[in-house]
């Protein structure tokens, strides 16, 4: 089972390290991590994706609260949340396949932002889920390149916020 963790850490050298440790020490599972300022420069938020079963993710989350340069831990299942990924991904195309990928573009809501006379390079932005769809739909065409991120996300709103 996979468990979202958004973590409030104060934004300076080590933390990140720190973090990582504490994973790796427990041998705790990273499925994703992505840190990133907030709109205060003093904090970042880690958006860390790990699996296991319900004392692992127990025991993750006491850690992460133990730790001096984390301020705040927010735990939540995938359902609760909006999350996304980035993925740029550069195909190798020819006149036969071009109206192929454009269309699974289309379809799969993915923008073109660079071509030459061989290549795209093609921005997806979506669920983890259907980042892997796209490369599974781009497996028949050549693909040179891929670089994703990890999930970003932030709990859905709730009526009384």
């Amino acid at each position: 089972m996979k468990k979202i963790y958004s973590v409030l850490v104060e934004n300076r050298s080590g933390v990140l390290f720190k973090v990582a440790g504490l994973f790796s020490r427990r041998a705790f599972n990273i499925n994703s991590l992505v840190v990133g300022e907030t709109d205060d420069p003093t904090m970042s938020r880690m958006t860390i994706v790990s699996s296991g079963d319900s004392h692992t993710h127990e025991q993750i989350e006491k850690q992460l609260n133990k730790k001096l340069d984390v301020i705040k831990v927010k735990t939540f299942e995938e359902y609760e949340c909006i999350s996304r990924e980035l993925m740029l991904i550069k195909v190798k195309y020819n006149r036969n396949n071009r109206k192929d990928i454009m269309e699974i573009c289309n379809i799969m809501r993915a923008e073109i932002l660079d071509m030459s006379k061989y290549h795209m390079l093609i921005q997806v932005c979506d669920t983890s889920e259907r980042v892997q769809q796209f490369i599974a739909m781009m497996q028949g065409i050549s693909i040179t390149e891929v670089s994703r991120t990890g999930t970003v996300a932030l709990p859905k709103c709730k009526e009384n916020d």
